[in-house]
């Protein structure tokens, strides 16, 4: 799993600062959807790897990168944490162990994440 956070925090990177400060809004909201859908992923996987195992923030600092490069309006800063936020709590709501299907859902999140941030990368990286 660790191949799989390093890629995506490099995608995620990539995605994030390719795009400079200089977007135009049409290709921002052509793109937001994707964000807010990978803000969901980190906080859902922040929940899930500590419920699992791992200690620490690394799916909170990725959110944070996130917002770092994007530098949103606040309106839009509220978005992405409070899709970090459902994405956490919804889990929290379900789970208070670790258990297969747990395990099930970081290795389906991951993925979803490495493949939507290929995405990001390949239609708004230039």
């Amino acid at each position: 799993m660790r191949l799989g956070r390093a890629t995506i925090a490099g995608l995620l990177l990539a995605a994030t600062l390719a795009g400079g400060t200089a977007r135009a809004v049409a290709v921002e909201a052509a793109y937001e959807k994707h964000l807010v859908r990978l803000a969901e992923l980190f906080g859902s996987l922040h929940y899930l790897r500590n419920l699992c195992g791992e200690t620490g923030n690394t799916w909170r600092e990725h959110m944070e990168t996130l917002l770092v490069a994007e530098e949103p309006e606040p309106e839009r800063r509220a978005r992405l944490v409070a899709s970090f936020n459902h994405g956490y709590r919804s889990f929290g709501s379900v789970y208070t162990t670790c258990t297969a299907s747990a395990v099930e859902a970081i290795e389906r999140y991951m993925l979803e994440g490495e493949t939507l941030t290929r995405d990001l990368v390949s239609r708004f990286g230039n």
